[in-house]
């Protein structure tokens, strides 16, 4: 038997039962544990629709000087990518929850492939806003096909969805794209909107493209959704992969998106200066607007890197400025405290307090999205309004930076130009090996394939019940402005 505290001993002389704790212990010691069921989400693959269809034959990385695939180099069927990983164990030893769980195919290379290099015509479109690591996507697809499977035919499609069909398709090679991974943005351009599912579809069979990868958001994805659909529909031998594009990190089931990393090292230089500002000035204020239209996680990570943020706010948490508890209240006490206050806050926070007019409230940008209002700005003069109010003739100023185009448009960093690589090959293989109709990025640190509608439908929200916001709380002595609403009612 293991070694037990004094308490323990007591409980167990005196005939009581062992706490929870020591039960599962002891019961681990004797005996194994098992896990509930598993259910392998299905994945789509050109077979399913193409019943003709037959191997291309073995992969070519057989013959790569490059490469020596050995036993378990080949990934198949059985490797699978657990979606949930963390678990607890009841004091029987069996998994209280979930009741079963998700997996996902593994990503990687197959042993037996379904295109041709020969025949094989790859389209990489980019769409939506700009985010970093778009260039090094595109880089490490051209390289891929071309070195890893011998592919010539790699066509970039410019400006977006509209580009299938308004814009000729630009030849891609390595060469022209070797130092593409050092720069910003995207080289074949983007836009939002000019989504024509007819136009797009008629073009992707006219051209004779049989692979294309598609790079965006969550509006891309639900796009590239409809494309698979309809190429199934006609049963064309078409292999349609998504890679999740958005600096917001908003994208579900996957661990992050690329860009993400890089976009908060430059968020981090933001409240950095604005810290600066503040510090240097009688009751000085440093606002800092940060990416998030429906999640907060820049925000999130940002404030845990800089630990000079007092009060972070995020679209997934209500925050009120007058009263007892409120965001004013907190920030007087503040200036009283230290002199000066950082405050940052996500773009789709406080969305509900800001007056809007009916037009405002129909408005919706190319993509269908509501188009924000600027709460940076709004913060700003709400915040001279209360000072002037309440301290009329006391010195005060609000340094407000927005650094969103400067996050967006910077060269991915190191990180994520290695996860860019990472998810760029990973989803040449899939389509290699047949699939469609999936998105391919990290599960728990481990590559899977994984549909795209459950992408599309998917969101990654911050979980405010979660150890990290409790964490952020924590470092901000920030009021948990839901409670005291509720307390002041």
């Amino acid at each position: 038997m293991a070694n037990l505290s004094q308490p323990e001993a007591t409980n167990l002389a005196a005939g009581q039962n062992p706490p929870p704790e020591q039960q599962l212990q002891d019961h681990l010691d004797d005996h194994a544990f098992s896990f509930s069921p598993i259910t392998l989400k299905k994945l789509p693959h050109l077979s399913d629709y193409l019943q003709d269809l037959r191997p291309a034959g073995p992969n070519p990385l057989d013959h790569n000087p490059f490469f020596h695939p050995s036993d378990g180099f080949y990934v198949n069927t059985s490797d699978i990518v657990l979606r949930q990983v963390a678990c607890r164990l009841s004091p029987s030893g069996t998994i209280a929850s979930p009741s079963h769980h998700l997996a996902y195919i593994r990503a990687g290379p197959r042993k037996q492939i379904f295109f041709d290099h020969f025949a094989t015509r790859a389209a990489i479109v980019t769409c939506g806003g700009l985010c970093p690591g778009m260039n090094t996507v595109i880089r490490e697809l051209v390289v891929g096909l071309w070195d890893l499977y011998g592919v010539r035919q790699i066509y970039g499609i410019k400006a977006g969805y509209r580009g299938f069909y308004s814009i000729h398709p630009i030849e891609l090679n390595p060469k022209m794209v070797h130092n593409w991974h050092r720069r910003g943005g995207t080289v074949l351009e983007t836009s939002r909107g000019g989504f024509d599912l007819t136009k797009i579809v008629d073009a992707i069979e006219n051209h004779g493209f049989n692979q294309v990868y598609i790079i965006g958001g969550d509006g891309t994805m639900r796009g590239a959704v409809k494309i698979f659909e309809e190429v199934r529909r006609r049963k064309l031998k078409v292999g349609v992969t998504g890679i999740p594009k958005t600096v917001d990190n908003d994208v579900g089931i996957i661990d992050r998106s690329f860009g993400f990393q890089t976009a908060v090292e430059m968020a981090e230089q933001a409240i950095h200066a604005a810290h600066v500002e503040a510090e240097s000035a009688v009751n000085g204020i440093g606002l800092v607007k940060l990416m998030g239209r429906s999640t907060g996680h820049i925000a999130l990570h940002a404030t845990l890197s800089s630990r000079d943020v007092d009060c972070c706010l995020i679209p997934e948490t209500e925050f009120y400025l007058e009263g007892k508890g409120g965001l004013l209240e907190f920030l007087e006490q503040r200036l009283k405290e230290r002199g000066h206050a950082v405050v940052v806050v996500a773009e789709g926070a406080g969305q509900d307090l800001i007056r809007r007019t009916t037009a405002q409230k129909e408005e919706r940008d190319e993509s269908g999205n509501m188009v924000f209002l600027d709460v940076g700005a709004w913060l700003k003069t709400e915040l001279k309004k209360w000072w002037d109010r309440e301290h009329p003739h006391e010195l005060f100023t609000v340094k407000y930076i927005d650094p969103t185009y400067m996050i967006r448009a910077v060269p991915a960093n190191a990180t994520d130009n290695l996860y860019c690589t990472l998810v760029a090959h990973s989803a040449i293989h899939g389509l290699m090996a047949g699939y469609s109709g999936f998105v391919t990025g990290p599960i728990n640190a481990n590559h899977a394939y994984i549909p795209l509608a459950d992408v599309a439908q998917a969101r990654n929200e911050v979980n405010i019940k979660d150890h990290k916001w409790e964490w952020v709380r924590s470092i901000t002595n920030q009021p948990d402005f839901v409670k005291s609403k509720q307390n002041s009612a």
